[in-house]
């Protein structure tokens, strides 16, 4: 099966002043079509700036990133602004929900760049706030609405434009326990029913439980890539949820 992002040996190097630093060395990986992934590391480690390579929000020093089995290494900004529009779903633990907006318009908004026609839109919008349980809360703005519900509107707005992977960002980072299980089991549902592809960011070791694939990352490499059946996995969620 063909990955849906593979990373060959990526560095990641910054600056400062003269010294070159090494944030990612080497690494390299394959995100398959369907999978379900954690990547875990402890602060410092790389994880977030692997994020950043896999959402194409930034671009390697060395080695090559391929999307669906082309190069986009070397793509300029506005040719990976449009795969990123097309091809990725992006959730943060911040929500980056505009405040002025209804969650009707913040989940419409992505859809304005990309061209899709308003009553189109509208409609999907409607359709998806109402799939995480938002249908009565469509015309209520961010700061009227818990954490959770702000995380279910981002949820929704990554899906608009049916992305071939959903990346999260520390996606349960702001919510409590109770409400962080909820939104997994979003995650877990537009996997397993929907056939998502869906890599999560987090250093919360109980997020693994959920996913198929725990990446663990160290020093800027790869320490671990680990592997669960379904057997297992249905196990562990049966003793999370």
């Amino acid at each position: 099966m063909e990955s849906l992002i593979k990373l060959e040996n990526v560095w990641k190097k910054y600056k400062l002043g003269k010294t070159e630093v090494p944030v990612l060395r080497g690494i390299s990986l394959d995100i398959k079509p369907g999978s379900f992934a954690t990547i875990m590391g402890p602060s410092g480690s790389g994880k977030s700036t692997l994020m950043y390579l896999l959402g194409l929000l930034d671009t390697p020093s060395e080695g090559k990133i391929y999307m669906q089995g082309q190069d986009v290494s070397g793509f300029s900004e506005d040719k990976l602004a449009q795969l990123r529009g097309e091809k990725i779903g992006f959730i943060f633990q911040q929500f980056n929900l505009l405040q002025n907006l209804t969650a009707l318009e913040n989940v419409i908004l992505p859809m304005i760049f990309q061209g899709v026609p308003e009553a189109e839109r509208r409609e999907k919008a409607a359709k998806l706030l109402e799939s995480v349980g938002l249908a009565k809360r469509i015309n209520h703005k961010p700061t009227e609405m818990s954490g959770g519900e702000q995380q279910r509107i981002a949820i929704a707005r990554s899906l608009v434009n049916n992305p071939e992977i959903l990346i999260a960002d520390e996606p349960t980072g702001n919510l409590d326990s109770t409400t962080g299980k909820m939104v997994m089991g979003i995650l877990t549902k537009l996997h397993k029913e929907d056939k998502k592809t869906i890599v999560v960011v987090t250093h919360d070791p109980n997020i693994a439980h959920y996913t198929q694939n725990i990446i663990h990352i160290q020093d800027g490499q790869i320490v671990a890539n680990h592997f669960k059946n379904e057997e297992v996995l249905w196990a562990e969620n049966g003793k999370t949820n």
